[in-house]
């Protein structure tokens, strides 16, 4: 489990390494509710580095506010590659920033199947100006709150791994 006090740490890590690189960054939620933006935003001054936060939880929300279409989710599933990658690609179109992160996944205690057990999460980060987009497959263990918190976490260490790249 992530203690508060190293959370803390990784979120004021992220704001530095936004702040350096002069990014404005948004988040695409969907498992976690919002616990990204809520860690991001828990920092003082970070207005500067943090421009808004989508809350993604539904099909319709996806597809309304990021674009996602609907035959992804329909051939592939809310918890998918493709629908992060769709996510995280429209929280950059609809906003201002310049860095996104988005995430979709299977918090618990129930919604998992054999092709996709609880714990199951997908995580995609996405650079204005560069076209890849980063996403990666995770399996995380533990009750519908580590879940999340897993998430968070790994969410905002891709963050600082694609700013050391850019």
């Amino acid at each position: 489990m992530v203690s508060r006090s190293s959370l803390e740490s990784l979120v004021a890590e992220v704001g530095n390494a936004l702040k350096q690189h002069n990014k404005l960054i948004v988040t695409a939620e969907s498992c976690t509710g919002g616990l990204i933006a809520e860690a991001l935003t828990s920092v003082a001054g970070s207005t500067a580095w943090f421009d808004r936060a989508y809350i993604t939880y539904s099909y319709e929300s996806k597809r309304e506010m990021l674009g996602v279409h609907e035959t992804t989710i329909q051939h592939k599933g809310a918890v998918s590659q493709e629908c992060v990658e769709e996510m995280v690609i429209g929280a950059l179109q609809e906003s201002h920033a310049t860095v996104s992160v988005a995430c979709s996944g299977i918090a618990g205690p129930g919604g998992g199947t054999p092709d996709k057990p609880v714990g199951t999460v997908w995580i995609s980060w996405a650079v204005q100006g560069h076209d890849e987009v980063v996403s990666k497959l995770y399996h995380f263990d533990g009750d519908r709150n580590a879940v999340r918190l897993a998430c968070t976490v790994e969410a905002l260490k891709g963050v600082l791994s694609i700013l050391e790249e850019v």
